[in-house]
């Protein structure tokens, strides 16, 4: 590639693609990329798994050991490495000389922005960041999925449109996130994700407990419903007896944890008292229910 940045206004040209850490992410965007027309050229795996997972979804593209290779091949270059090590990666490979002017450099983490890509940055490569909205599983269905997956985007502004056309490519839908917005935009991302899977899986061993022999089934049809109405209405979707202000039965409900399953009191009582701030807030939970129910919930916050 030339020094030169790459005409955002044009769809951009075929790459050679490389990918440093075989993680789940890595292999299913340099595959989607090679679905579009780009070319997988190398993919830096250390462990079996990330070996085997690097021949499953980019067969016949060589796996090395050594990221700077990587480099040395490709036009673009996705870093996918946890987030704590990709600053530290960053740096190693500018100071190491591994970063060619013009390569177009590449991080998915939902925490930084591009100007984590500095040290590259000042080596004259070209940095984007952009994160893709979903949860992956490390197979083929992963590169299915990114229909339609949103991307959080940062870049600098001449790149901004040949950062979004590359999301494009992939089959996403690229939405703009400011540098400085990317702390909030990664946190907000984790609370809905992350928490929903630890809520779904506390909610399946709490009904197992209580004798369902088949609670995903059960809880399948209410969750989609629920998350389907909270993202069409929001806080109006709000339903249970935490928005009906019912003190009582709440109080039953903190009771029943702490005999049968006391390390979920603590993420249940969080939960209720957020829930019952935004009900308030909206005017669903009526402000003299709303005092019962959160004298309960102060009462039985600590240990008993």
């Amino acid at each position: 590639m030339s020094s030169s940045a790459p005409d955002p206004q044009e769809k951009p040209a075929r790459l050679a693609i490389g990918v440093v850490g075989a993680g789940r992410v890595g292999p299913a965007l340099a595959a989607a990329l090679g679905l579009s027309g780009h070319h997988p050229v190398a993919v830096n795996a250390v462990s079996e798994t990330a070996r085997r997972r690097a021949e499953d979804l980019l067969p016949g593209v060589p796996v090395v050991s050594d990221p700077a290779e990587v480099l040395a091949r490709a036009d673009l270059v996705l870093l996918t490495v946890p987030d704590d090590v990709l600053p530290g990666l960053v740096e190693g490979l500018a100071d190491t000389g591994a970063v060619r002017p013009g390569q177009l450099l590449i991080h998915t983490s939902g925490r930084y922005g591009a100007d984590v890509l500095e040290p590259a940055t000042r080596a004259g490569a070209l940095p984007l960041a952009l994160h893709p909205v979903m949860t992956f599983t490390g197979t083929q269905i992963d590169v299915q999925r990114l229909a339609g997956c949103s991307f959080g985007v940062t870049a600098p502004e001449e790149l901004r449109l040949a950062a979004e056309a590359l999301v494009v490519e992939m089959g996403g839908e690229p939405e703009w996130v400011d540098e400085a917005a990317r702390p909030l935009y990664h946190a907000a991302l984790a609370i809905g994700a992350n928490h929903l899977v630890t809520l779904v899986s506390q909610s399946m061993e709490l009904l197992r407990t209580a004798g369902v022999q088949a609670p995903e089934r059960m809880l399948g049809p209410l969750l989609g419903a629920a998350l389907d109405n909270a993202l069409r209405s929001g806080d109006a979707a709000l339903t249970g007896p935490v928005a009906r202000g019912d003190a009582g039965t709440v109080a039953a409900h903190i009771e029943q944890l702490r005999a049968h399953a006391p390390q979920a009191v603590a993420s249940y009582v969080a939960m209720a008292r957020a829930t019952a701030d935004r009900a308030l807030a909206h005017g669903l939970l009526k402000p003299e229910l709303a005092e019962d129910l959160l004298g309960v919930l102060a009462e039985r916050q600590g240990p008993q």
